[in-house]
């Protein structure tokens, strides 16, 4: 009988294979005319509890073609060793993996890819920052999904399975303190939450 390490083991070697092969399909995509960046990937662990999800990729994000990167990346790690989660639990990607695109085209597009990232990541909790990103995961029907609002701080089912807290937009927040201090607010629940979850 396989040991439980053996069972996370080919969980982890399928999860790796299949973001591998969704990553591949990402940054073949040409379905947005006028786009003048390659697609952006997600980054972080593929069997990751907390998923992190922005709307859209910033500048320095379409430079080095990974989520997260820049200063919402360092931001959110830095916020994350605060409130004592292992960086491990964490995979950050994007709803919309282009620059320089026209969001409501591009969101329809990259809703599949998002659709995939989500069942191949099966994270517990999506910090989904911004109300664009909780309207996108309302869009995506996940199977069982209930329909979301947005309320930052506050931390709902979506599915039997998997929850939201809503935190405000993090690259809108980080250029003013009354904003940040708002986003951090919101985040902070994540803390919460890490510390109640059972370990394995």
């Amino acid at each position: 009988m396989a040991q439980p390490n053996e069972i996370y083991e080919r969980y982890l070697t399928r999860a790796i294979s299949e973001i591998n092969e969704l990553t591949g399909e990402v940054l073949r995509c040409r379905s947005c005319a006028g786009s003048r960046s390659m697609p952006v990937i997600g980054s972080g662990h593929p069997l990751a509890d907390i998923m992190l999800l922005k709307y859209q990729v910033r500048p320095s994000e379409c430079q080095e073609g990974v989520a997260f990167y820049g200063r919402s990346g360092t931001a959110v790690m830095k916020s994350a060793q605060r409130l004592g989660i292992d960086p491990l639990q964490l995979y950050g990607t994007n709803v919309i993996k282009c620059g320089s695109v026209d969001p409501a085209t591009a969101e329809k597009s990259c809703r599949a890819y998002l659709r995939r990232e989500i069942a191949i990541v099966e994270p517990k909790i999506i910090v989904a920052m911004g109300e664009e990103v909780v309207a996108a995961l309302n869009a995506l029907r996940l199977p069982l999904a209930e329909k979301i609002e947005y309320a930052p701080g506050q931390i709902v089912p979506i599915t039997p399975s998997m929850e939201v807290l809503a935190t405000p937009d993090i690259d809108r927040s980080l250029d003013e303190q009354r904003l940040k201090a708002a986003f951090w607010r919101a985040f902070r629940r994540l803390g919460e939450w890490y510390e109640s979850i059972p370990p394995y």
